[in-house]
């Protein structure tokens, strides 16, 4: 109960940072959506592709290893030893950061070209900056989880956030146009980085100095992390770099307009992120502490747990995008301003292919269920790396040829019909992420169950699923056959409509019960008012609960 406590409050700080600073950033995109053409919106997304992907080369999962170094050390008092490990972590970043960026700024004409954009060029060096900042910026956020310092890490973000949203469109208003925004991202990293690692500093490493005994040898703690984190490296690539290189792949087949369309859906499914990335960056330190040798009880109860209570959060919460999809980007990104979704009838979308690439992208997520989050946060934590870098192979084996087979097959049934080929097209990428997580997520939750007979509820997940997807044909239903005129007001009403039925249906199919409501109560207990605005909600599901329970977590049955 003290990890679910300690767990649910670093996800709640964390959720702020990411809702917050998604929140701020989605008010930029709609200011830049407002501001720029769909073309020039692709652009700008496409421009973004190659220092992102960069990125995710450039640690080689020593961010991850720090975060395990500094927690397990932290549990075993071993605070002396965690000055080592920042210094380290912090050197490497900046040398890595500072080489990967040169690349970066040494191919954006190369790659420019093989995207067929030569005026992406300049935006791609500008943005290879961000390559270096970020590095410093990550090396910050894992000192923070590490501590389990989620405040300073959503502080950062959302810092990162308001930089970008308020530089960006001041650019592009000033005539900059797809430059302005480029520059207010690379900005946005650089201020961000610079106060992560001041806050490191004043707040997390002074302290440390005082207890420091010796000189800091960075090649002798360095190997240990390396040997930790090079496995997480083809992970981290798998993870962040194959939906940039399918994005890559669409990009090749599909013109800006229909990518715009593409990234208009991207920013829409990062909402998901509110629930899915603060879990399993919390939970990384918690399953850091565990020995599965020694408390094999202990092991099941907080996979089960974990498993079955991100569930309850995200299922929904992707069941309710999916359905709303149409509605809730009709309602922000009408073709002629926002103010017309508010007072016409049906506006026209500015992104009409949008929600279905939303629907589409959002599927992944369903994966929650199986125990795909918790899953490489415990092979993480318990430092089984070398495992997870094998998932990757054969996501990475299966997915790129899946991928490119997918996006030209699809792209040739359009008939010559240029807008449906480029639509189909992008549709076979989206599908290619999906294909290409599967067979990694089945092998390791395999191998989790012969090593350490570790597995979700499977049961639970079925009925968790069975509430979402009741609530998800109702709220359609209701908003289809009422013929609700305006945007706007589908979103509201079912909004309103799935989360009641969602809230009914959950505890009368057993998804959730008497048990887990005291739970739920108990970790998001020290969070204020924010637990007394959710007892509203677990007040009524309890009235719906069907008999009672004793008060324990979940048992891995």
């Amino acid at each position: 109960m003290e990890m679910g406590k300690s767990s649910a409050t670093g996800s709640f700080h964390l959720m702020l940072g990411v809702a917050g600073s998604t929140v701020i950033m989605a008010i930029g995109t709609l200011v830049l959506a407002a501001l720029l053409t769909d073309e020039q919106l692709g652009l700008y997304g496409v421009a973004l592709i190659p220092a992102s992907m960069i990125n995710f080369f450039r640690d080689l999962g020593v961010n991850s290893a720090m975060i395990q170094q500094i927690a397990s050390l932290r549990a075993a008092g071993k605070n002396f030893e965690i000055h080592d490990v920042i210094v380290t972590g912090v050197v490497f970043e900046i040398i890595a950061g500072l080489a990967l960026a040169l690349i970066c700024f040494g191919l954006a004409s190369p790659l420019a070209l093989i995207l067929e954009r030569p005026a992406a060029s300049t935006f791609i060096a500008v943005l290879s900056i961000s390559v270096f900042a970020g590095a410093i910026l990550s090396a910050a956020g894992a000192i923070f989880v590490g501590f389990e310092k989620m405040k300073l890490n959503s502080l950062t973000t959302i810092f990162q956030a308001v930089v970008k949203t308020a530089l960006g469109p001041l650019l592009v208003v000033l005539g900059f146009s797809v430059l302005g925004a480029v520059v207010a991202a690379t900005v946005s990293f650089v201020a961000a980085g610079v106060v992560g690692i001041i806050l490191v500093y004043f707040s997390l490493f002074r302290p440390l100095r005082k207890v420091k005994v010796g000189k800091c040898d960075i090649c002798k703690t360095l190997k240990p992390l390396l040997k930790y984190g090079m496995p997480l490296t083809v992970s981290n690539i798998v993870i962040g770099v194959l939906p940039l290189v399918f994005a890559f792949m669409m990009a090749l087949y599909a013109g800006d307009s229909m990518m715009g369309n593409y990234y208009a859906a991207i920013y829409f499914s990062v909402l998901l992120t509110f629930v899915s990335f603060p879990v399993a960056t919390a939970l990384f330190p918690v399953f850091s502490k565990l020995n599965p040798e020694k408390e094999p009880q202990l092991v099941k109860t907080v996979f089960a747990s974990s498993v079955k209570y991100t569930a309850i959060l995200l299922v929904p919460a992707t069941m309710l995008l999916i359905t709303l999809a149409t509605p809730l980007v009709n309602t922000l990104f009408p073709k002629d301003g926002i103010l017309t979704a508010l007072f016409i009838a049906n506006a026209e979308p500015k992104f009409p292919h949008a929600p279905l690439f939303l629907a589409l992208s959002s599927i992944i997520n369903l994966f929650v269920l199986a125990g795909n989050i918790s899953l490489g946060t415990f092979q993480t934590g318990i430092g089984k790396t070398n495992q997870v870098m094998k998932q990757s192979v054969l996501s990475l084996a299966v997915g790129l040829p899946a991928t490119y087979f997918l996006i030209s097959y699809l792209y040739s049934l359009g008939g010559g019909n240029v807008m449906l080929s480029e639509s189909y097209a992008v549709m076979g990428g989206i599908l290619g992420t999906v294909i290409a997580s599967t067979p990694s997520i089945a092998w390791g939750l395999y191998w989790i169950w012969k090593n350490y007979k570790v597995k979700a509820d499977f049961g639970i997940s079925a009925r968790i699923f069975a509430a979402s997807a009741l609530a998800s044909a109702v709220a359609y239903l209701f908003i289809n056959v009422f013929s609700l005129a305006y945007w706007w007001l589908m979103l509201a009403a079912g909004f309103a409509v799935f989360l009641v039925v969602y809230l009914a249906t959950a505890p009368l199919l057993g998804a959730i019960n008497h048990t887990d409501i005291d739970n739920l109560k108990a970790m998001f207990s020290g969070l204020g008012i924010v637990s007394k605005i959710l007892d509203f909600p677990l007040l009524f599901m309890r009235k719906m609960c069907k008999g009672n329970a004793k008060k324990v977590l979940p048992s891995n049955r």
